[in-house]
């Protein structure tokens, strides 16, 4: 069914949502190269980018509702309902998956009581499945407010939501302190961090990104070698070494059935054509 116009906000705020824009917009010779940002402001506002939020877009930038609309509903960082203070998206991908990443997305809709992309009933987290953090040296990788929380394990993750359920100070493995989701949009706006020290915490990469640099200098590296599941490795360092209770296997990290390893479900169709 049709719906009506999109209401518009509040006088003060789209004065001072424009002031923004009109500044974001200068920084590109085409105006239309502003919609990302500009989304990312309107979400600033609301926690999503509602209707009204995409019909601003589309004035300020000379655009159709429905071309801002596209934009919006093609890229997963644009929240299309009200979210919670905290973004908390689980990478199920392949790796993230093998490493434990299904195991942990399901113990978290378990213990908050939502499913994907659905919020807790005080407003404070909003659980997503992820297709990639791109943090694949760290699987399995957890972001809240797209600050990264690397090898997790379904303990660490219930209790990482227990502790932004409770307000209780959260420090990302790598990266600047948490902010709130609306918070984290303005910044991705492209407004300065105010915050004093963030700026200087987000770092570089994590260690393990740079094995491959340290291999490529001639650096050596502490020997492992990978023994099969059930066996010790004949060579590790001391911090190579799995600690107690650091096994979180997912549902995925087994061989499954298939025609070649299961003759009793061999691969093909289940009946002849035409039965």
């Amino acid at each position: 069914m049709p719906q009506l116009p999109a209401p518009a906000y509040p006088a003060e705020v789209r004065a001072r949502l424009e002031a923004d824009a009109k500044e974001v917009m200068a920084r590109y010779p085409d105006s239309r190269s502003a919609l990302l940002p500009l989304l990312h402001l309107v979400q600033s506002e609301e926690g999503y980018v509602s209707r009204t939020g995409m019909a601003l877009c589309a004035e300020l930038l000379g655009l159709t509702t429905a071309e801002v609309t596209a934009v919006a509903t093609f890229y997963t960082m644009y929240r299309r309902k009200p979210s919670g203070d905290y973004q908390v998206g689980v990478c199920t991908n392949t790796l993230c998956a093998v490493m434990g990443g299904d195991a942990i997305f399901d113990r978290l809709k378990q213990h908050l009581g939502v499913g994907n992309n659905e919020t807790t009933e005080d407003g404070r987290v909003t659980l997503e499945h992820i297709e990639c953090n791109a943090a694949c040296d760290f699987a399995p990788v957890v972001m809240v407010n797209w600050e990264f929380f690397d090898n997790q394990t379904p303990e660490s993750a219930t209790q990482l939501v227990d502790d932004l359920i409770a307000g209780r100070t959260v420090e990302p493995t790598r990266g600047a302190p948490l902010c709130s989701y609306k918070e984290t949009a303005r910044i991705l706006a492209g407004f300065p961090d105010q915050r004093p020290g963030a700026v200087e915490a987000t770092g570089g990469a994590g260690p393990a990104s740079l094995v491959g640099l340290r291999l490529a200098k001639g650096e050596e590296l502490h020997p492992k070698v990978v023994a099969p599941r059930g066996e010790s490795a004949r060579s590790e360092a001391p911090q190579d070494r799995p600690q107690p209770g650091a096994e979180h296997l997912s549902s995925n990290d087994a061989p499954q059935q298939t025609s070649a390893s299961d003759p009793e479900h061999p691969a093909g169709p289940a009946a002849e054509e035409g039965e």
